[in-house]
């Protein structure tokens, strides 16, 4: 009979640790949403900004397909000193 008292505390504490458990598991799943979320808001923010940038710029862009930019932007890039360039502004942070 004592067996039978001492068993069950130690199931309770068992189903209760699994419960925390379960509730810590949810909290992570929660955090990891939200922080996914926050980074795909920002990479939102960043593909907005730098495309309202290429529009002003070129003002043919808006009616070019993605592919057509993509072209563009790849012939840009093979210009001469457009490779000298990119590498001074990966170094130095600054814009042109």
């Amino acid at each position: 009979m004592n067996e039978k008292i001492t068993a069950h505390p130690q199931k309770e504490e068992r189903e209760k640790v699994l419960k925390e458990i379960q509730q810590l598991e949810n909290r992570k799943k929660i955090l990891e949403n939200k922080q996914r979320n926050e980074e795909r808001r920002v990479r939102t923010r960043r593909l907005i900004e730098r495309g309202a940038i290429l529009e002003g710029i070129f003002p043919l862009a808006p009616n070019l397909s993605g592919t057509e930019v993509k072209a563009f932007l790849i012939t840009l890039s093979h210009l001469p000193g457009a490779a000298e360039l990119t590498a001074n502004l990966s170094k130095s942070g600054d814009t042109p």
